[in-house]
């Protein structure tokens, strides 16, 4: 099923123009990192606020300790500060300040801790208002259903001491009761909903395939989401997210196949897709990239130095670093399909008696007990190795001048003096393992029975000397200071060659499109709303691989990325370069400068709306 887009906003970008005057963005994940609307709200804030200056407001939850990080108070004006005053006497204690990101957008955040007790209240007028089920609904359903009734409190206030149009956009359904309430007492409010992904869709495609295809119709096509919602325990969240879609203005997804989903989970259409861009501004230049790989790479080499070469050494000038990354969803992030490929990969160069070695890197944060002892020793005895050359760098290059400047080539005995000999035998001794490198970093918390370590041992990733593809699970975050890359997230990216995201569930995708920023190919699929995004864009080879994964099944997937990934390891350095090339110059599709624009259709689509009559009715019990 299509679903229309808006008009390409790299022709409309330029001339897009605001009917509302107030713009108010109602996300539980403002100034609050928990998931990738986080992302999304953060990097296009300041060409949101480029068109609603002072007036685009954002609005999220206070939590003392997580947003005082990036949040700084200041004095209201007088018109909010009457607002606030009356909230807190209902329980309600507003923030306002600016968001500390790019654009400084004013943001106001909410403390509904001492709302918590109208919850019942809220949640049977729910029911009677609505018909949410919320009676056996979790706590994580009942707090942001209670502070996004509070948005909508504070809305209603400030629509009524604000002079001009005002327009709430709200995020998931977690901000789905803001609408609700605005409509329920008639605020003169315009609504904008997105989902990002339905809570349903998500849920389901952890344990089936959503699009596969039986007499010709899709799963999707063939459930009850009611009753799925019931048997998957997510009832209230699945009704309060179809509800907010239904009585919005305008709704919204990120991407056509989250288009698809909503229309049959939802029952509702959108009317504009908002894709998910990047502030290219902030991103590495054409000159920085290959430097910064270069860089990046050679401080990954030195790890795996540490990692393999106590047990076996291999041609390091003939490696190259593939990696996956994101939530440990065996199946939906595609992780067992790209196991199996590497599967065969590793088949295929050992039969080809190839000298590449490829190291996949598996970035998947995971259960764990403590890090592997054996890892950090291996990391502390190559340090010790080299900082006692490091020491004696200055006395060599001396004694290499001396013996160059005789017209003579230096010999061992010249270069090192007996002390150093014996002390860099025993710290090679020292060096030295016997059996084979690990295959994961950490020792994890039910390793007989996790996923990716049985994935492993089924398709021969044993990391033993004659294997071709070494494996490497990762499953803590990545930082600067974690004890064995130490590195951020971003460097391990520029320091890599590939990046392998074949999704089965995927709303929209940002890791390809971090890829390309970074000068970096990489694999994504049919079923990712970026990988659908791309081939619309760009229908030839952008440097960014879409894998068919809409009715094939899994052995075809992973044929399609095995042949991709040997393709890609016979490259040579140059044809590389040009993938690169070509996954960069994708990036103008991606930048919100431009896809600014399906917003402002959707906030402009939603004032006519109202303009016009066409609004949803509240409910009959008002």
């Amino acid at each position: 099923m299509a679903i229309n887009r808006a008009h390409s906003p790299k022709s409309e970008s330029s001339k897009a123009t605001h009917k509302a005057d107030y713009l108010f963005e109602v996300s539980w994940e403002v100034c609050n990192k928990v998931g990738g609307i986080y992302t999304v709200i953060k990097s296009k804030a300041l060409q949101i606020k480029n068109y609603y200056g002072e007036n685009y407001i954002v609005i999220g939850p206070y939590f003392a300790e997580r947003s005082m990080r990036e949040f700084d108070v200041q004095v209201p004006p007088a018109q909010f500060k009457e607002v606030f005053e009356k909230l807190k006497k209902e329980g309600i204690t507003c923030y306002y300040g600016t968001w500390l990101i790019k654009g400084n957008p004013i943001a106001i955040l909410l403390d509904h801790s001492n709302y918590f007790y109208r919850a019942d209240e809220i949640k049977e007028k729910m029911w009677y208002d609505y018909q949410v089920d919320s009676l056996h609904a979790p706590g994580d359903y009942t707090e942001p259903v209670v502070w996004s009734i509070a948005a909508g409190r504070l809305i209603e206030e400030l629509s009524l001491v604000l002079k001009g149009t005002k327009l709430a956009h709200c995020h998931e359904w977690l901000a789905g009761s803001t609408i609700l309430h605005l409509k329920k007492f008639k605020a003169d409010v315009a609504t904008v909903f997105t989902t990002h992904a339905t809570i349903l869709g998500r849920t389901l495609s952890s344990v089936t395939d959503l699009y596969q295809l039986e007499d010709g119709k899709m799963l999707l096509e063939r459930i009850d989401p009611d009753r799925e919602a019931y048997n998957h325990g997510i009832a209230a969240k699945h009704q309060l997210e179809k509800k907010s879609a239904e009585m919005t203005d305008v709704f919204t997804t990120v991407s056509e196949i989250t288009g698809v989903e909503a229309t049959y989970i939802l029952k509702r259409k959108p009317d504009v897709l908002v894709p998910n861009g990047l502030d290219v501004s902030e991103l590495p230049n054409m000159e920085d990239i290959p430097v910064n790989h270069r860089k990046n790479k050679a401080r990954m080499r030195e790890f795996l130095y540490s990692y393999f070469f106590p047990y076996y050494s291999f041609d390091m000038n003939q490696s190259m670093f593939f990696f996956i990354s994101g939530r440990y969803e065996f199946r939906n992030k595609g992780i067992d399909v790209t196991i199996k490929a590497l599967g065969r990969l590793n088949q295929a160069l050992k039969d080809e008696k190839s000298p590449k070695t490829i190291v996949l890197f598996l970035f998947i944060p995971a259960g764990i007990r403590t890090i592997n002892l054996s890892v950090v020793e291996q990391k502390a005895a190559f340090e010790d190795i080299r900082e006692s050359v490091e020491e004696q760098m200055n006395d060599l290059k001396d004694k290499i001048i001396y013996s160059l400047v005789q017209h003579k080539m230096p010999s061992e005995k010249e270069l090192f003096d007996r002390e150093f000999s014996l002390e860099m035998r025993e710290e090679m001794m020292g060096f030295k393992r016997t059996g084979v490198p690990p295959v994961c970093t950490h020792i994890l918390s039910d390793e007989y029975n996790d996923a990716i370590l049985r994935a492993f041992r089924e398709f021969g990733l044993l990391n033993s000397e004659e294997d071709r593809v070494k494996v490497i699970l990762y499953p803590s975050y990545l930082s600067a200071s974690d004890g064995l890359l130490d590195m951020e997230y971003s460097h391990v990216i520029s320091g890599c060659h590939i990046g392998i995201f074949p999704s089965s569930y995927e709303p929209w995708g940002y890791t390809p499109l971090e890829c390309a920023a970074h000068g970096l190919p990489s694999i994504t699929t049919d079923l990712a709303g970026f990988g659908q995004f791309v081939k619309d864009k760009s229908p030839d080879d952008p440097g960014i691989y879409v894998v068919a994964r809409q009715g094939k099944n899994d052995e075809e997937v992973a044929q399609q990325i095995f042949e991709r990934l040997h393709w890609y390891t016979h490259l040579n350095k140059m044809e590389r370069i040009k993938e690169k090339i070509k996954a960069e110059h994708f990036l103008p599709f991606c930048d919100w400068d431009n896809l600014v624009a399906y917003y402002l259709q959707a906030h402009n689509l939603a004032i006519d709306k109202v303009n016009k009559g066409a609004t949803a009715k509240p409910p009959a019990s008002e």
